[in-house]
């Protein structure tokens, strides 16, 4: 019996398009690990806020980047992520950390340490790597490129409903954050958010997660095989 080869999956696309939950369902449905890039540089976002380095100090984060450890262990519910060997999973999801996050991952010295800390984790294959930049300057070579997209308002309310938000104000402030990190994102000089040539484009607005996944794991068994 032929053991099936180990893949690159790489899932891309904006905030609130369904990524991490969609990666998360795949590794675990092909045992496969789960790599958040977005999570490693909110865990460098977070340690840059606790030491005073400016957000935008592309050298000085490009230096803090170099000393700081940040590992993803897989758990029950998702990675654990640990910053310098403390566990801060929690942390750095909250609005502070992820806002914060975009604006260090701007930078093209950060980017390039990062870049080169995911090729390492992905190497050998059997990962689902999931981000903005996965297809076009991590993985260009992955075996299968996922581009997740939605309706901007879709994804504000799947933000609003993840953060268990419910005031009117509250959504507004979710939709206006939300257009920004996008606006950032896509026009950024370093690796912005498009989607590879190669890649398979979904719109998840009107579908459900399990839609999405079965819909990949399709793609995924073909080149399995």
């Amino acid at each position: 019996m032929t053991t099936a080869r180990k893949l690159v999956i790489a899932i891309d696309g904006p905030a609130g398009s369904g990524k991490s939950t969609i990666a998360a369902r795949l590794a675990k449905k092909f045992g496969y690990v789960n790599l958040e890039s977005g999570a490693m540089y909110r865990a460098l976002a977070l340690q840059a806020m606790e030491q005073n380095v400016s957000l935008d100090d592309g050298d000085a984060l490009r230096q803090l980047a170099d000393r700081t450890v940040i590992d993803l262990e897989p758990g029950g519910e998702g990675n654990r992520v640990l910053l310098d060997g403390r566990d801060v999973s929690r942390r750095m999801r909250d609005a502070d950390v992820t806002a914060a996050a975009s604006r260090v991952s701007i930078h093209p010295q950060v980017r390039e340490v990062m870049v080169k800390r995911q090729r390492a984790l992905g190497q050998d294959g059997g990962v689902v790597m999931e981000g903005r930049d996965i297809g076009t300057a991590v993985f260009p070579n992955a075996d299968v490129k996922i581009f997740l997209d939605a309706d901007q308002n879709v994804r504000a309310e799947r933000r609003v409903v993840q953060a268990g938000l419910r005031s009117a104000d509250d959504t507004q402030r979710v939709m206006a954050e939300l257009a920004v990190r996008d606006q950032r994102d896509r026009t950024r000089a370093a690796s912005p958010l498009v989607p590879a040539p190669d890649a398979v484009h979904i719109d998840t607005t009107h579908k459900s997660i399990d839609d999405v996944v079965a819909e990949v794991e399709q793609l995924v068994r073909k080149v399995r095989e």
